[in-house]
């Protein structure tokens, strides 16, 4: 079996799974699809090494790398690898250049009797990999924008679209004052990485036309890749027209009952405390948008409907709380920015009217 490995496209492909060697530090900056950090060495551990280089030379740094993670330390961490192998066969094994950390990883490994690849060049090819593949996306598909009102469905559509990607899912966030979720969005390079996995496998799946929701330059914290700000920006727009009390519907699934099973998920002490104050944060934040009556409006109207839930369990009253968001606040600013591509508009109709409209372009 060759040690090094860098056919990085059966990667994606195969939805490898990956061991990452690097640090927690390292780790949470960035990584890939599939892989969990098993890192050789803590961020403490790193440091001090890395202190060690600086002052004493490579030999030494290594040196002390080995009297640090030694004894029970090192035997826990090639325990866990052994484990994770044991559940992924096929699993392979990186560092941040596929230099020292994963060769003594792989040895480590070796001496149990196992053997596991590398890859070659580790994070860094592997990214540099996804990078140029992200910047030539481009070039591989037409792509198809799928806009609408707030609450018109657009999510739930694209879901059943087998050539669509969904931004929000892997930005972990929904797009909208409203969008932020109670786990944290992933890295930029993660999202940069994730999407470039999905647009690989589409194209390997032989489909040329690629649908994605109608966003900005940012998805909460996120921004979209340069490569794909003017694609997204200059291409067809297909609208979701979608009734105002389904709209509301959806609406109040999402912000509201969907999301309050969230906190209690998520297991805060009192959850709809918590939820109700992101809510309240999240209207805070669009407060100079509204002006100071409609803010006053809204937050009157959300207090009556909460009392409301408190009081016999009903959501019912969230439903004014979400028309007036609607039609007082993301209605005007979505038919403003729809206006201004007026001209880029290729379609408008049905959830059914859209998916048969975009099955004809394919």
């Amino acid at each position: 079996m060759s040690e090094l490995f860098d056919d990085f496209k059966s990667i994606v492909l195969n939805n490898t799974p990956l061991i990452d060697v690097r640090a927690p530090i390292e780790f949470k900056k960035g990584a890939f699809f599939n892989a969990l950090n098993l890192p050789i060495m803590s961020d403490e551990e790193r440091h001090e090494v890395g202190i060690c280089y600086k002052n004493r030379g490579n030999a030494k740094a290594v040196e002390l790398g080995h009297e640090l993670v030694s004894g029970a330390i090192k035997e826990q961490r090639v325990q866990a690898w052994l484990d994770f192998m044991d559940a992924n066969p096929d699993a392979l094994l990186y560092c941040f250049r596929g230099g020292q950390r994963s060769k003594i990883a792989q040895q480590w490994i070796g001496e149990r009797g196992r053997e596991i690849v590398r890859l070659k060049g580790g994070y860094k090819a592997f990214r540099g990999y996804l990078l140029r593949e992200l910047e030539s996306s481009c070039e591989h598909f037409k792509p198809i924008v799928l806009g609408g009102r707030t609450g018109s469905g657009k999510t739930i559509e694209l879901k059943k679209m087998q050539n669509a990607i969904d931004l929000e899912g892997l930005a972990n966030h929904r797009g909208s004052s409203f969008g932020q979720k109670i786990t944290p969005q992933t890295s930029q390079i993660d999202f940069e990485n994730n999407l470039t996995y999905q647009l690989i496998q589409k194209r390997e799946e032989g489909l040329g036309t690629l649908v994605f929701e109608d966003e900005g330059k940012h998805i909460g914290s996120l921004f979209m890749p340069d490569s794909f700000t003017p694609v997204m920006s200059n291409s067809p727009l297909v609208i979701l027209e979608t009734p105002l009390d389904e709209r509301i519907e959806i609406t109040l699934n999402e912000y509201v009952i969907e999301a309050q099973k969230a906190y209690e998920g998520a297991g805060f002490t009192d959850a709809l405390n918590a939820w109700q104050e992101s809510i309240q944060n999240a209207m805070y934040r669009i407060k100079r948008r509204l002006g100071n009556q409609k803010y006053s409006e809204v937050l009157a109207i959300f207090e009556d409907a909460l009392q409301e839930q408190k009081r016999s369990g009903s959501f019912e009253k969230y439903k004014e709380w979400v028309e007036y968001l609607l039609s007082e606040y993301y209605d005007p600013m979505y038919d403003y920015q729809i206006q201004k591509r007026a001209n880029l508009v290729a379609f408008r109709g049905s959830a059914l009217e859209v998916h048969e409209y975009i099955k004809s372009t394919i």
